[in-house]
C-alpha cells in the first residue's frame, strides 16, 4: 500500500551479532511499527528495519559492527511501555555509541514530533521526542546517533517551550530525519522511500575514498536523492568528529594512498608518464605497470587526472603527465602527515 507515515491524515525484536569491530562497544535499537489501534496501519516499517539491520550489524567485509536489537512485535505492534524500556536499555551505560532508528507514524505536536505507538490514542499518541531527548541528555553514552523515518521528523530535538523550531543538542548527538517538520514521510510498495535510499547509502553509495560511511556522508547522499517537491531530509549534529557508521570496500586502500607522496614529490607536482606504464605497450616495465594500476584506481576515485587528454591510457601512450585533483591533494597531505 502506498501512503505517508502521517497520523493526522490517517485518523478515521530479535538480536544480531555485533559489537564494533573497531574496538568500540556499539548498540543499535531498530524500531518498526506497522500496526496501530487507532490510526491506519502502515506496510513498510518492519520491512525497513529488517533491511537496515544487516547493513548496521556487519561491515562490508563481514566484520562485526553494531549489535542490533529489533523492536517490531509481536508482528508490527509496539506499545509505549515497551518502547520506553527499549530506549532506557539503549541509552544505559556501557556502550561507546548508541544508534536509534525509528520507522513508523509520526505526528507534529507543537515544535516536537511524537513517535506513535500501537496503543496510542488522541492526546497520548506515544512517546514525544522531547522524552527521548530527556533520556539522551541524561545518558552516559558518549555518542548518540538517531535516524527517524516518520512524518514531521524534522521537528525532532526542537524546544517546545521556546515556541519556535530551535534545537539544542548535547555534545555527541546527531539526528538524521526523513522529512522537515512540516512534511510527511512516504512509503511505496511496502518500503519507506527514505529507508530504501538509506540502505543504498549504507551499502556503499555514501562511502568515501577509504570506504567509510558517516552520518554526514549519509545526509549528503540522501539530500541528493530527493527533489525539491519531495520530503527533504534534515540533519542536526553537535560533534567534534565524524563517527564511522559502516566500513565498505575502499576505492583505494590506505596502504596505496600512503604511496601518493612517493609518486608525486610535491602536492602540485606532475608525474610524467610514458608508454612503459601501459601494459599493452609490451615494454615489460613491471614497476611502472604496477604504479599505473594504482594511478588508474586513483583516477576512478577522482584523486588523479591526466593532463591534456581525457584518459590515463592516452597520457601514457603520448608521454603526457598526470596530476593530483583537489581531492587527491587532500589525501596526499594526509599521507604526508602520517594520518593514513
Amino acid at each position: 500500500m502506498d501512503g505517508s507515515r502521517d497520523v493526522e491524515s490517517a485518523v478515521a525484536g530479535s538480536t544480531s551479532a555485533g559489537g564494533g569491530g573497531d574496538g568500540d562497544m556499539k548498540r543499535a535499537l531498530l524500531i518498526g511499527i506497522d500496526e496501530y489501534d487507532n490510526v491506519r496501519p502502515l506496510a513498510g516499517c518492519v520491512n525497513d528495519v529488517t533491511a537496515v539491520r544487516p547493513l548496521l550489524a556487519r561491515n562490508d567485509d563481514d566484520s562485526p559492527n553494531f549489535e542490533c536489537q529489533l523492536l517490531t512485535g509481536p508482528p508490527g505492534r509496539v506499545g509505549r511501555p515497551a518502547l520506553l524500556q527499549a530506549l532506557a536499555d539503549l541509552f544505559a551505560p556501557g556502550a561507546d555509541v548508541a544508534l536509534l532508528y525509528f520507522a513508523g507514524h509520526g505526528i507534529n505536536t507543537g515544535n516536537d514530533v511524537t513517535l506513535v505507538t500501537t496503543d496510542g490514542v488522541e492526546h497520548a499518541w506515544g512517546v514525544g521526542f522531547s522524552e527521548v531527548m530527556g533520556q539522551v541528555t541524561g545518558s552516559k553514552v558518549p555518542e548518540v546517533l538517531i535516524v527517524l523515518d516518520c512524518c514531521y521528523s524534522g521537528a525532532a530535538a526542537g524546544v517546545p517551550q521556546l515556541g519556535a523550531a530551535h534545537a539544542v543538542l548535547r555534545d555527541g548527538v546527531s539526528i538524521l530525519t526523513a522529512s522537515r517538520s512540516d512534511q510527511p514521510a512516504v512509503e511505496v510498495r511496502a518500503r519507506g522511500v527514505f529507508s530504501q535510499a538509506l540502505c543504498g547509502a549504507l551499502e556503499g553509495g555514501a562511502a568515501d575514498v577509504l570506504g567509510k560511511v558517516t552520518l554526514a556522508g549519509l545526509y549528503a547522499y540522501l539530500s541528493e536523492s530527493f527533489g525539491a517537491f519531495s520530503p527533504r531530509p534534515t540533519f542536526k549534529s553537535n560533534v567534534d568528529r565524524l563517527r564511522d557508521l559502516r566500513h565498505c570496500r575502499p576505492w583505494v586502500a590506505p596502504a596505496e594512498l600512503r604511496r601518493l607522496p612517493e609518486l608525486f614529490a610535491l602536492v602540485d607536482a606532475e608525474l610524467p608518464l610514458d608508454p612503459s606504464y601501459e601494459p599493452t605497450a609490451g615494454l615489460g616495465d613491471a614497476a611502472h605497470e604496477a604504479d599505473f594500476k594504482l594511478l588508474q584506481r586513483c583516477r576512478g576515485a577522482r584523486l588523479v587526472e591526466p593532463v591534456g587528454v581525457e584518459h590515463l591510457y592516452f597520457a601514457a601512450m603520448q608521454s603526457l603527465p598526470c596530476r593530483l585533483t583537489p581531492l587527491g591533494r587532500h589525501y596526499w597531505r594526509m599521507a604526508s602527515d602520517g594520518r593514513l
